[in-house]
């Protein structure tokens, strides 16, 4: 199951998020919309992707993966086809809506309820391995993309890589996630005051999580976070693009992209040395500082190729780590009571700012009539994400009940 999930986390990220970088440009080229409404169509998707988020983690708790991220993947080859044979732009855009819903049933958090619920005390094991394998997502597509692009145009391109999609993703995932789901472990009632007992915990816990998100150090959490976002996957979304109005070859823009992607995977081996000597604290100022730096490299007008890998793999290296940073913002901070509520609260604006991010950097670069203006705009909006992470961890141990 873990090796099946491994190869279509990587199969879905790379055709469904990653491909697109790479073909924005050729897409905005060959029908005359604009970058602008090109990207504005995929954010569209992404946001779909983060709005049905609840409602597909419920059915997850009730019926398991199997039906989530078999239905996904099909509704994956529907979106594409769609993209691929528009006629016009309404149709494009419905296009990456329908992929929108695929990405709800096809990436991490499906695949992540999975190893949870079947792997028991190793699923951080499994956690760990699927999310190494899905960062080379851009890795490998990204190169794989751009070198279709030599047989195929835009369109023949989304039309092999839903193929690929269908051939290998519905299948797998008909078949490997086909064992019982079982029940969710509730804990032990064992008492005849239970149902009492557990129904006052369950009003102390949401009385508790009302008090921590009404912190100062809540909100900024979820500030920063959600700053952090926007400027990580504008500069990201955005970089093939840029490079190719810089002058940069198209192949060798694809390969930096993918590039990045290895950055991530090296970030995220080396996270449990930054854990286990550094404070939270310490934690979110390199790593956004990282971040905040690197971005604002990219607005530098060059073309040399190792500078540009470079800063790539640098980047790739600050948003594989602050994913690992997202993943534990809660119990670094307050510790694991409450924590679905209090994750899923900040959860939501930070994905929709990271749905809406490739968009707002194609429609900055508009705006201010330059790439390099863009990034250094986001490579603020980084810093402030720092800052505001920085301030929002709380005096006391994070393992304190008692929100600050």
């Amino acid at each position: 199951m873990l090796t099946g999930l491994c190869t279509t986390q990587i199969i879905a990220w790379g055709i469904l998020y990653y491909a697109f970088p790479v073909l924005s440009a050729r897409i905005a080229e060959d029908t005359g919309w604009t970058t602008t409404s090109v990207t504005v169509a995929y954010s569209a998707g992404l946001v779909v992707s983060a709005l049905l988020g609840i409602p597909v983690g419920k059915i997850l708790d009730r019926r398991g993966p199997r039906l989530v991220m078999t239905a996904g993947s099909i509704l994956g080859v529907l979106g594409l086809v769609t993209v691929a044979s528009a006629a016009n732009y309404w149709i494009f855009l419905t296009g990456w809506l329908i992929a929108g819903v695929a990405m709800a049933g096809n990436l991490y958090p499906p695949a992540f309820a999975a190893v949870m619920r079947w792997y028991g005390h190793r699923r951080v094991f499994a956690l760990t391995v699927i999310t190494l394998i899905g960062g080379l997502a851009s890795t490998v597509f990204a190169p794989v993309t751009e070198a279709l692009t030599g047989a195929f145009d835009w369109r023949g391109v989304y039309l092999v890589l839903a193929v690929v999609l269908g051939v290998v993703a519905i299948p797998v995932h008909g078949l490997v996630l086909s064992r019982p789901w079982p029940a969710e472990d509730r804990g032990p009632r064992d008492h005849d005051d239970a149902e009492t007992s557990l129904t006052d915990q369950k009003h102390s816990d949401t009385a508790y999580a009302r008090r921590v998100m009404r912190s100062p150090a809540y909100l900024l959490m979820t500030v920063g976070l959600t700053l952090g976002g926007v400027s990580m996957f504008a500069a990201m979304i955005n970089l093939v693009p840029m490079l190719i109005d810089r002058g940069v070859s198209s192949s060798l823009a694809a390969w930096i992209l993918g590039l990045g992607g290895l950055g991530q995977v090296v970030g995220r081996l080396f996270y449990w040395a930054m854990e286990r000597h550094l404070s939270v604290v310490a934690r979110h100022m390199w790593i956004y500082g990282l971040l905040a730096v690197s971005t604002a490299a990219l607005a530098v007008d060059a073309t040399n190729p190792v500078w540009l890998i470079f800063i790539a793999m640098v980047a790739g290296v600050g948003r594989g780590i602050s994913t690992l940073l997202k993943a534990t913002a809660i119990t670094d901070r307050w510790g694991p009571r409450a924590y679905g509520r209090l994750s899923g609260v900040f959860n939501a604006p930070v994905m929709l700012s990271i749905a809406l991010a490739p968009a707002l950097g194609a429609w900055l670069a508009e705006l201010l009539g330059s790439w390099e203006l863009m990034y250094l705009v986001l490579a603020g909006i980084g810093a402030l994400a720092m800052v505001a992470l920085i301030f929002s961890v709380p005096g006391r141990s994070p393992s304190a009940e008692q929100p600050q």
